[in-house]
């Protein structure tokens, strides 16, 4: 099989990918995008069946289409690949599915680097791997796989009827973890809730959504996490219409929560001593997001009616004043413990000079430090929505000026002799 010469390859048709094919595109860029599944794959089955987007759709897509859905709903998960899919229609994106890269490394003697794929080997001038964030479910070692329950990630989860008979013990509260939990506790399970240190925004706010309000503070455009917060989640929800979580509200209506699962031995769970800690923290972030934006209405006179009653925060379920710190399996029926502990980055088939010891990509704002590989879709990649649909987009762009800049030096050839001395 012949060797295909192209100038870029990008690996993933996710958002990341198409998005880098547009801007590809609007520079004359030759490339071609490879996806392993279908576009958007992460979308349709890595993902449970309700799943609905944690923004509204007026917010969370590419500047140059919009969702056909209503501008303040939160398209599911379906509408989303469908989104994608149509929109790589739209830019004539030059993208192949079902090609796996198994790898990729620079070239000996001469520039560029050689793509091994499913359907044969590409040499390019620069690869972009926009494979994204959610790439290899994280389970902590912490459950035995030979303990009595069943153990899985919730990138498995698909719908309550789905589970084994039981109880369950969702690990996790952000988003997916809520999200998860709430609709198993509908569905008539019951539910234990593992809450670690989390942000908990208020879903709308004097009739704006929150992210409506963490634009105009500015707060999308933080190039770096506060510190100790670089792995805290955000506890928010698109679903039923979009509602701020309420961990109180979720234990009044039966959910019981506990603080993190920190052990396991001989069919007993053991969890930390923090769950009043870290509802806590929740509840200080979303008093300080209420207080910015009070501010923020206060310096600029707009007319946002007032909502005080947002700042009632109702009284301590008894599960919070005398948290669990323990938890028989048997004894509590729980048949599922469902991991909601997120993802960690694979990038084994990229094999060059630019990871540190664990793995992470060693970048600026996606230009690694091996000449002609770029990262796309990466958390904080130059901003707090980089990893958001919106976000990609924009660092998109400023990766294809890069490329496009690298490869007017390639083309260059000098028209006059040089000048030194002795010359």
């Amino acid at each position: 099989m012949a060797t295909e010469t192209i100038d870029t390859v990008v690996v993933g048709g996710g958002q990341a990918g198409i998005a880098m094919s547009e801007h590809l595109g609007a520079h004359g860029i030759p490339h071609v995008v490879l996806e392993r599944d279908r576009i958007a794959e992460r979308w349709r089955s890595a993902r449970w069946d309700s799943l609905v987007m944690n923004g509204p759709a007026w917010h969370d897509r590419f500047p140059n289409m919009t969702f056909d859905s209503a501008p303040g709903g939160f398209p599911g998960k379906d509408e989303v690949a469908a989104y994608f899919e149509a929109y790589a229609r739209r830019i004539d994106a030059p993208l192949r599915t079902g090609v796996e890269v198994l790898s990729a490394r620079r070239q000996a003697g001469r520039s560029g680097f050689e793509v091994q794929t499913s359907a044969g080997t590409i040499e390019a001038q620069s690869l972009v791997a926009a494979t994204g964030p959610f790439q290899t479910p994280v389970i902590p070692p912490l459950v035995p796989a030979e303990a009595p329950v069943v153990q899985m990630h919730s990138n498995t989860y698909r719908n309550p009827d789905a589970l084994p008979d039981g109880a369950v013990l969702v690990v996790g509260a952000g988003s997916s973890g809520v999200q998860i939990a709430e609709e198993l506790m509908s569905a008539g399970r019951k539910v234990f809730l593992s809450v670690g240190p989390h942000d908990r925004p208020p879903r709308r706010y004097r009739g704006r959504d929150f992210v409506w309000w963490l634009g105009v503070l500015g707060k999308w455009n933080a190039d770096t996490p506060s510190p100790g917060t670089e792995h805290v989640t955000i506890a928010v929800s698109g679903a039923g219409g979009g509602h701020t979580v309420d961990f109180r509200r979720l234990a009044a209506r039966g959910i019981q929560l506990v603080g993190m699962t920190e052990g396991y031995a001989d069919g007993i769970l053991r969890f930390a001593p923090d769950l009043a800690r870290n509802i806590a923290q929740g509840d200080a972030n979303y008093l300080s997001v209420l207080d910015e934006a009070d501010a923020y209405v206060a310096r600029n006179g707009l007319d946002l009616p007032e909502e005080p009653e947002a700042r009632e925060i109702g009284p301590d379920p008894d599960g919070l004043r005398h948290p669990l710190a323990t938890l028989d399996l048997a004894q509590e029926g729980i048949g599922t413990i469902l991991w909601a502990t997120g993802y960690r980055q694979d990038y084994s088939w990229l094999q060059v000079d630019s990871f540190d010891a664990s793995g992470r990509p060693l970048h600026q704002r996606g230009v690694s430090r091996e000449a002609g590989v770029y990262f796309l879709g990466l958390p904080w990649q130059t901003r707090r929505g980089s990893s958001f649909i919106w976000g990609v987009w924009h660092d998109a762009r400023f990766i294809a000026d890069q490329i496009a800049i690298q490869r007017a030096y390639r083309a260059h050839h000098d028209e006059t002799p040089p000048v030194g001395p002795g010359l």
